[in-house]
């Protein structure tokens, strides 16, 4: 396995491959890496004969009072199990590598989907810019065929699936499902933050979301009876402060009224001093 610090030499060791005829895929990570990025990997063994993975923590998406600083970081540990999942090549740029001193950085945005205020967008202002403009320009420098993302992280995956359709970009994105601990709670590296109280009390995101999807198999496709559903697993936990649970269509994250198989149930809440994001697609996930 290659660890590599510089575009250029990321460059050549790419391009080398795609002389030898490689298909390329890309899982990009904030690092403190845990096994549902590992299962990235996996999914993106199976699609390419090449896998590349990024480890950058990237100051644009995190806002002035959020935890940049404090963010989980174990950059011998994550080499070690990008090695163990046979990564062929790791990218671990530092900040001025891919964010020179006075060179200007133009925000990337997708139009309607970053600008209402509205999901995590309202809660983290500037936050899907900064993710959108990274990924952006981590695609320019790997141009991989293939690129392998999250479903947890599923408005990200919505904004940058519409910027890749906009930007024309010959990527094809892969969405692999929630990996989830025994319990239902869905693996972050932000859980390292959680007390074990803290942890208890965040297993009512997932059985709200499992209510919603219950409730919906069994013929409920009112959304706001299905939402009132799950408002009221996570209203029984005091430790859960809810900042927003929503019934969407899968496109675009609108609000529906009725919801047909396929639609997104998505949750945000603070437990202790950690905000933790979760989600399912009605009718097709199991857990």
């Amino acid at each position: 396995m290659e660890v590599l610090t510089r575009i250029a030499l990321l460059r050549a060791a790419l391009a080398e491959r795609r002389r030898a005829g490689q298909r390329i895929a890309f899982v990009p990570t904030l690092g403190s890496l845990h096994s549902g990025h590992l299962g990235l990997v996996d999914m993106a063994h199976a699609h390419a004969d090449a896998v590349v993975m990024s480890i950058f923590v990237n100051p644009l998406q995190f806002g002035p009072t959020e935890d940049f600083a404090r963010y989980p970081r174990d950059p011998v540990g994550d080499v070690a199990k990008a090695a163990s999942r046979a990564v062929d090549v790791v990218f671990t740029p530092p900040l001025e590598e891919l964010y020179p001193p006075h060179a200007p950085t133009w925000p990337v945005r997708v139009v309607p989907l970053t600008d209402p205020a509205r999901w995590d967008a309202a809660a983290r202002p500037g936050h899907f810019d900064g993710v959108l403009t990274v990924v952006a320009k981590l695609f320019h420098i790997v141009q991989p065929d293939i690129a392998i993302f999250g479903q947890k992280d599923i408005q990200q995956v919505t904004m940058i699936r519409a910027m890749v359709k906009a930007l024309d970009m010959p990527i094809e994105l892969l969405i692999a499902p929630i990996a989830r601990e025994r319990d239902g709670l869905a693996l972050s590296s932000r859980n390292a933050y959680l007390t074990p109280s803290d942890r208890q009390a965040a297993l009512a995101l997932s059985r709200a979301l499992s209510q919603i999807n219950r409730a919906w198999l069994a013929g409920t496709h009112d959304a706001d009876a299905l939402e009132a559903r799950g408002r009221a697993v996570l209203d029984a936990v005091p430790a859960v402060q809810t900042e927003y649970l929503a019934v969407v269509e899968p496109e675009r994250l609108e609000p529906v009224t009725h919801a047909d198989a396929g639609a997104v149930a998505m949750v945000a809440a603070r437990v202790g001093t950690t905000r933790l994001i979760d989600n399912i697609i009605l009718g097709q996930d199991r857990w």
